[in-house]
């Protein structure tokens, strides 16, 4: 059987995508190894930037009942204000990352796409046509053949392992455990919520819900006994036990346990042929505040409009080169800053007076908003779209911003709903909308009053950036930059 895309991985990238893809009017299919859902995500946080694109799409509102929102944020357990960027974003928000691939799943699954539990990707071949791939299941295997395949499997990837691409990178000595723990009111694990450093590493403490906690424990240059043997709950308390020197004070049973690593790996390039990679397939390192999630989820905003746009025949391959263009140097900044992070939580070597040093230098305004920026993903800027003499907005997202348009308020976030562009004209005369005409059909043009910090006109992509920013005057800019990121002309 053909389709138009073949996503491998069912889990908050891929669903993702697939969400993405078929908003676009292309439905995917989205294979998963796992035979079920399952509840074994360790997660527990989404950060400003995946609330904002989760919020774009109309997403994030079904969450709100999951979670809450929490006014902090950290750098290597060292915390942050972000209080003075909350008028311009979003906090944090406290959520299972289980209920966020829920979320997905449905959101993904309404929208068109289709997901296929207990099939496993054995076998690739690429030819310029399309992407043969091996899938087995219930003790067969068959083909499936599609224009293009993105590879969200996760860090042991066997889309990527398949198409050749390499995966450099380091692993650490390390010995983390993470499990869900069901409790009653009063059980005394609930006095130690929060982050607790100890010589040897740290233990965590955090809420599911109102009957279930999470724990966790990192210790550095320490390795499990037996790396593949199950986790069981004399193992967590023996960890606890070395790491804290107290016993693992609760009565709770696990719902599952599991072990984490500190690995720091990325994929050599994001796309190979026909083949792409995302999330942790492409990226993996150290799980600090949410930005690995983030990295991800970013990821498959990016690349799903672009691959939409290819798929429908109306956009040239080049198109899909700027995902890997984009998308690689983020994610080999998410990896060396929270290896730095990593080199501040380890014991030892001489870090306490490196995290005196920066709880000091956090109390600076500017310091303090840099990292809150850079742990909330919202420091990004891609390159390629800025130019040399591009607006200091394009190719970054806007700050959350109210428009008043002649049908009343509306938010920037709220305009991109649809997954298309959006031309935000807001010149005194109203007359941008000529230069994006003959792309109507995959742009909305928006007149609304003037807004203190914009330009008189800005267009967005699909995933929020700014692809052009500048005065009604510069017709000749904005129709370059419609005509690069939304293709001809519709006939």
């Amino acid at each position: 059987m053909n389709h138009p895309v073949v996503v491998a991985g069912a889990g908050p990238v891929g669903l993702m995508l697939a969400a993405e893809l078929a908003l676009a009017g292309v439905p995917a299919l989205v294979l998963e190894r796992q035979t079920g859902a399952g509840e074994e995500a360790p997660g527990m946080a989404i950060n400003s930037a995946v609330v904002e694109l989760l919020a774009q799409r109309g997403i994030m509102d079904g969450l709100l009942g999951d979670g809450m929102e929490f006014p902090r944020a950290h750098f290597a357990h060292i915390w942050l204000d972000p209080a003075t960027l909350a008028g311009a974003h979003p906090y944090t928000f406290l959520v299972p990352h289980q209920r966020v691939r829920q979320r997905l799943e449905e959101h993904a699954t309404k929208a068109g796409a289709r997901v296929r539990r207990g099939a496993e990707v054995v076998g690739l071949r690429q030819d310029a046509g399309g992407v043969e791939l091996d899938v087995r299941q219930g003790g067969g295997t068959e083909v499936i053949r599609a224009a293009y395949v993105v590879g969200c499997d996760g860090a042991h990837s066997a889309v990527r392992d398949l198409a050749g691409i390499g995966f450099p990178g380091a692993d650490e000595v390390f010995h983390g455990l993470v499990g869900d723990l069901d409790v009653e009111p009063g059980d005394p694990l609930c006095d130690q919520l929060g982050v607790h450093q100890h010589d040897d590493g740290f233990f965590t403490v955090g809420p599911v819900s109102q009957s279930v906690l999470r724990v966790t424990t990192g210790e550095f240059d320490a390795a499990p006994d037996d790396p593949a043997a199950p986790v069981t709950r004399a193992e967590l308390a023996a960890h606890v036990r070395r790491l804290t020197g107290a016993e693992l004070a609760t009565r709770g049973a696990p719902r599952w346990l599991s072990r984490w690593t500190a690995a720091t790996r990325q994929a050599e390039r994001y796309r190979q042929g026909r083949v792409f990679l995302a999330g942790d397939a492409a990226h993996v390192h150290f799980p600090l505040g949410g930005q690995a999630l983030s990295t991800g989820i970013e990821d498959a905003v990016d690349l799903g409009w672009k691959l939409a746009a290819r798929v429908r025949g109306r956009a040239r391959d080049e198109l899909l080169d700027t995902y890997h263009q984009e998308r690689h140097p983020v994610g080999a900044r998410a990896c060396a800053t929270t290896r730095a992070q990593m080199a501040l939580l380890r014991p030892g070597g001489g870090t306490g007076p490196l995290r005196q040093l920066l709880t000091e230098l956090v109390r600076l305004g500017e310091v303090n908003d840099h990292l809150v920026a850079l742990v909330g993903g919202l420091d990004i800027r891609y390159p390629s779209l800025a130019g040399e003499d591009g607006h200091a907005l394009v190719g970054r997202r806007l700050p959350r911003t109210e428009l008043v348009t002649g049908r009343g308020p509306v938010t920037v976030g709220e305009l991109l709903h649809s997954g298309h562009g959006v031309l935000l004209d807001l010149s005194p005369g109203g007359g941008l909308r000529e230069p994006v005409a003959g792309r109507c059909e995959w742009i909305d043009v928006v007149a609304a009053e003037p807004v203190e910090g914009l330009p008189e006109g800005v267009l967005l992509r699909p995933d929020g950036r700014v692809a052009w920013a500048g005065a009604a005057s510069d017709r000749a800019g904005l129709t370059a930059a419609a005509a690069r990121w939304f293709g001809p002309e519709c006939d």
